[in-house]
């Protein structure tokens, strides 16, 4: 009988420690799984943030160019509108409309030097 109890509890332990590391086990990869979600949460959080930044200025712009000071800005800037009391002025080329020809750069050319004659001229010439 003594035996047959001994048995058992010897059972019951291991049982028990195999039910031990297999919730050990279960619990670090919930761990493991967490600090993943952890990082991945934190990425996007930022991301949200830099695209919230990005919404704001967009409305910000929106906002301006919709007003009143941002149509005129474009009208007299880009649009080359006039006001009833302005006088336009377009400029014109003194040949009648062509473009004035490029000057050509002078091409230098360096003389090759050996690699030997410059070490020369730094230990010997006296410049």
């Amino acid at each position: 009988m003594i035996r047959w109890l001994q048995s058992w509890k010897y059972i019951l332990v291991v049982v028990g420690l195999v039910v031990l590391a297999l919730l050990i086990m279960d619990f670090n990869s919930r761990m493991e799984e967490w600090r993943r979600l952890t990082v991945q949460k934190e990425i996007i959080s930022a991301q949200v943030t830099s695209l919230a930044a990005t919404d704001a200025y967009l409305e910000r712009q929106i906002a301006y160019a919709t007003s009143p000071a941002g149509v005129m800005e474009w009208a007299y800037q880009d649009g080359h509108w006039v006001r009833s009391d302005d006088y336009l002025v377009v400029p014109i080329s003194p040949d009648g409309g062509s473009e004035p020809a490029a000057e050509l750069a002078p091409i230098v050319v360096r003389e090759q030097v050996e690699n030997w004659q410059l070490w020369v001229s730094l230990f010997f010439d006296r410049r």
